[in-house]
């Protein structure tokens, strides 16, 4: 049904210690394969961003009641711990990687915490993970110039090309948030969808640039979870993160703002 709303889930590191920089948006491996198993026993139907994306493009029907598993930046414990829990089950998910932050030929010292190498990422592709873009150096894209944007939406595209012999067809927006301009150089490089953050479940009506996910995070029980997953609760669980996206979105308009007023020299 074209009304369907579809919880995506966001993850970032799975991890058991992870560092200060990580640990708020980290899930432990026990927490992981509990909700997997949540997943499993209620019935929900895992697919990849490309799958969900296609079916709404082509008007085809949705498997029955769909989710979607992602994981942002690129976190060695995505391979370690995750990938087990995902096996178990046959799920498949989406994996987006930040390619200058992964260990190997193109790493800028960027990561956060012990990121994939490339060798690490086939593996996952091979197992099912749809491997999708994140940018290349992770920065605030409507914050940085046409060119910059331009580069971080292409390179990344390419590294991941040559790395994997696929084009990447699915991108998630750093931090998770865009602009009218980010999301038309999105589409306007080769990108055929992308997802933000919004902390709300994913409906056709967002438009294939602007799908919304919800947040797991170290703090996330699982009764929260199963909430999340059922689609109950949502509006509440996540009041103080809208309110914080809205409130920085105003700073970040002003700043912008404030770039091209001193760009034109007034």
């Amino acid at each position: 049904m074209s009304d369907t709303r579809v919880p995506i889930l966001m993850y970032h590191a799975v991890a058991t210690d992870p560092n200060d920089a990580t640990r708020a948006l980290s899930v432990t491996p026990e927490a992981f394969a509990e909700q997997m198993a949540v997943l499993a026993d209620r019935g929900l139907t895992p697919v990849t961003t490309a799958a969900l994306a296609e079916c709404w493009r082509s008007g085809r029907p949705l498997p029955d009641r769909p989710v979607l598993i992602t994981f942002d930046d690129g976190y060695e414990g995505v391979h370690r711990h995750a990938l087990p829990a995902l096996a178990k089950h046959g799920f498949p998910a989406t994996l987006f990687v930040s390619t200058g932050w992964l260990r190997g030929p193109y790493d800028t010292g960027g990561g956060l915490d012990t990121m994939l190498d490339w060798d690490q990422v086939r593996e996952l592709a091979a197992q099912g993970v749809e491997i999708g873009g994140h940018s290349h150096s992770h920065p605030q894209l409507d914050q940085v110039s046409d060119a910059t944007l331009r580069f971080e939406l292409i390179h990344c595209k390419e590294i991941v090309s040559d790395q994997l012999g696929t084009v990447p067809a699915s991108f998630a927006y750093p931090y998770g948030y865009s602009s009218r301009r980010v999301r038309r150089a999105v589409r306007e490089t080769g990108w055929a969808q992308a997802l933000a953050v919004g902390n709300g479940l994913a409906r056709r009506a967002q438009g294939p640039y602007a799908l919304r996910r919800v947040t797991v995070r170290r703090s996330t029980g699982i009764e929260e979870f199963e909430r999340v997953v059922e689609g109950r609760a949502i509006t509440r669980a996540f009041a103080a993160d809208r309110a914080l996206t809205k409130g920085y979105a105003v700073v970040r308009r002003v700043r912008q703002a404030r770039r091209l007023v001193s760009r034109s020299g007034g």
